[in-house]
């Protein structure tokens, strides 16, 4: 199974390329018609970028909700990953997906995120469309599962009231 990987991996050939249905692994050639096209950036210049001008909901995908939980979840472009790091202390949870590689690190897609509370209610399950995942939800303590191609791996967290929790999921390539 390839894995997914949203642009990174920079060496000296090229970067991975981005497609708005998923990523597949490292592709030289793709490299300058993905920069070209916005859809695959390397983490460093991702996060070294300036911010865009504009609203940053503009360059958002649409919040959904379940129960108690609104979320969003993206990332995939330049435009998008900013707006997602302008936005982000706005909501009290922010998650992360990163894959470590040798070269630099690769942000991860469609990763499976189970939430639940403190009772080990189901609060949020949804699978990430991109490297960041942001939540409001109430003030509390949570598990948070993330699931890459099998590997799963666990966080407990507490979030308090008024606050923002980042907490970045990495897995090795």
């Amino acid at each position: 199974m390839k894995m997914k990987v949203l642009a990174i991996n920079l060496v000296a050939a090229g970067v991975v390329a981005a497609v708005a249905g998923g990523i597949e692994k490292y592709e030289p050639s793709l490299f300058s018609r993905a920069v070209a096209a916005g859809s695959a950036m390397p983490a460093a210049a991702m996060s070294a970028a300036p911010a865009a001008v504009g609203s940053p909901m503009s360059d958002l995908p649409a919040p959904r909700a379940q129960g108690e939980v609104t979320y969003l979840s993206g990332g995939v472009g330049l435009d998008e990953a900013n707006a997602f790091k302008r936005v982000a202390k706005d909501y009290p949870l922010e998650l992360d997906f990163l894959a470590k590689a040798k070269s630099k690190d690769e942000y991860l897609a469609n990763v499976k995120v189970r939430i639940k509370d403190a009772r080990d209610k189901l609060v949020l399950s949804t699978t990430s469309e991109g490297p960041f995942l942001l939540a409001r939800m109430p003030a509390g303590k949570y598990t948070i599962s993330a699931d890459h191609d099998g590997n799963i791996e666990q966080r407990k967290i507490e979030i308090a009231a008024g606050t923002h929790r980042r907490v970045v999921f990495e897995w090795r390539s």
